[in-house]
């Protein structure tokens, strides 16, 4: 593409493999999952190099600095040159999947038995 094209941030995210078809991308701009520069965009916003994007995906979030403009779909190697995440947004996504990783090791080791289950639920209706 030529340095003065834009391209619309649904086919850019597409293009840029967050999103497996234009019309998730375009469902989670409507929903509020992408922000440019702390400001929600809309589906028809124009994307240009060096703009720096908030994407949630999940529980992730990720903060990624345009580098290359592209509407047309290719290979994840390519689709990785499109963008840049910062190093804060590595780190903290790494730090809050560690964190939620630490929380789920409290699961036990069995399913609960009939007398664990009226314990359960006996504990559960004294809060109500």
């Amino acid at each position: 593409m030529a340095a003065d094209e834009k391209v619309r941030i649904d086919k850019w995210l597409w293009a840029a493999r967050f999103y497996r078809t234009r019309s998730l991308a375009k469902e989670a701009i409507e929903g509020g999952k992408v922000h440019c520069e702390g400001v929600r965009v809309k589906v028809s916003k124009e994307v240009r190099p060096g703009m720096v994007f908030t994407i949630r995906q999940g529980f992730d979030e990720k903060t990624v600095t345009v580098k290359a403009l592209s509407d047309v779909r290719g290979p994840a190697t390519v689709a990785q040159m499109l963008y840049e995440e910062t190093a804060e947004s590595i780190t903290q996504r790494e730090q809050l999947t560690a964190n939620r990783q630490a929380q789920n090791l409290a699961h036990p080791d069995h399913r609960p038995s009939k007398k664990d289950r009226r314990q359960i639920h006996k504990f559960q209706d004294s809060w109500k």
